[in-house]
């Protein structure tokens, strides 16, 4: 087996794992932590748990029988843009929050003092690992457990090359015939399955705390996809750019881009300097940029997966789903 075959096949293994790891964390923030208390932030969650409430069929049963046709939909309107390995992140995703339901999980021997009760009365009983009732303590912890669970799972799943499918194919599809931008397509349909749910379980709070939840779970979902921004990006614009390129260069050892730019008002040529520096090294750039022109203008910025010399090597490469 020659070399690019054994690295090909490592990627493929690391890659299948990570959705694995993923859909795992998936599951047990939605059993665990989100349906008992109604909090799922939006997506196939929410729209299982309004389904739930009026069936009493658990919601990893819905999340299946929802998923599969807006894939089929998905396909259809948008292409094979939803390749195997979303079809495939779907479909355990869901698995995941039918396994992690707490019901599952009666032969330990100290379920009774990890699982509470905390139904509502007239609602089929629900159960809640680690947390003692619905009060909005509770509610919280709830929500912030299973919400940045959840953005791990669902950043892991991203960045093997997965998706959970769920509200991205209509967003997709809203994007494709109405011209709306993928923020706004998200807004409008996750904002339209989290007020229903506030209106199926006569619940206004559960509207605050869903909101909560989907802006906490796409903060950790970038976070776990893209990692820490541990690298600063910086634009410097100044009338000494060739001083200033000679000085990033020796004394912070970082190569320079110099871009070609015209000013707005005066409408001359300009250069512009583009620089990555370590977070330790923004200190000594400012510095650098002060003593050599003070009256430069900078913009630092947040750069994520820099890859390079001088830079770890770190890798996000979303695979083409057309394959």
């Amino acid at each position: 087996m020659g070399r690019s075959v054994r690295h090909s096949v490592g990627r493929e293994m690391r890659s299948y794992a990570g959705m694995l790891l993923g859909s795992v964390l998936y599951g047990a923030a939605n059993s665990w932590f989100l349906f008992p208390f109604q909090v799922a932030p939006g997506g196939i969650g929410g729209l299982s748990q309004i389904l739930y409430r009026y069936t009493s069929m658990p919601e990893g049963f819905w999340m299946l029988c929802l998923n599969v046709p807006l894939f089929i939909l998905g396909w259809v309107a948008l292409g094979r843009q939803f390749g195997l390995k979303s079809f495939i992140a779907t479909m355990i995703s869901t698995g995941m929050c039918w396994v992690f339901m707490p019901s599952h999980f009666t032969f330990l021997p100290d379920y009774a003092d990890l699982v509470h009760n905390i139904a509502s009365p007239g609602e089929p009983p629900r159960l809640a690992f680690f947390l003692s009732g619905s009060n909005p303590v509770d509610v919280l912890l709830a929500s912030i457990a299973g919400s940045t669970m959840l953005g791990i799972g669902l950043g892991l799943i991203f960045k093997s090359g997965g998706s959970t499918g769920g509200t991205d194919i209509p967003v997709a599809i809203l994007r494709k015939y109405t011209g709306l931008s993928i923020s706004s397509g998200y807004w409008i349909v996750e904002s339209l399955i989290i007020l229903s749910a506030g209106f199926a379980f006569s619940n206004a709070p559960l509207v605050i705390w869903a909101y909560m939840n989907l802006f906490l779970c796409s903060r950790v979902t970038d976070l776990a996809a893209e990692g820490m921004p541990y690298v600063k990006a910086a634009f410097i614009m100044s009338s000494r750019s060739d001083a200033l390129r000679d000085a990033i260069l020796d004394e912070l050892d970082r190569g320079v881009t110099l871009l070609k730019a015209e000013g707005g008002f005066s409408r001359k040529p300009k250069e512009v300097i583009y620089v990555c520096v370590h977070r330790r090294q923004v200190r000594e750039l400012e510095e650098i940029v002060r003593s050599v022109d003070p009256h430069a203008f900078m913009v630092l910025h947040d750069a994520h997966d820099v890859m390079g010399y001088g830079f770890r090597r770190r890798t996000l490469a979303f695979e083409d789903q057309h394959d």
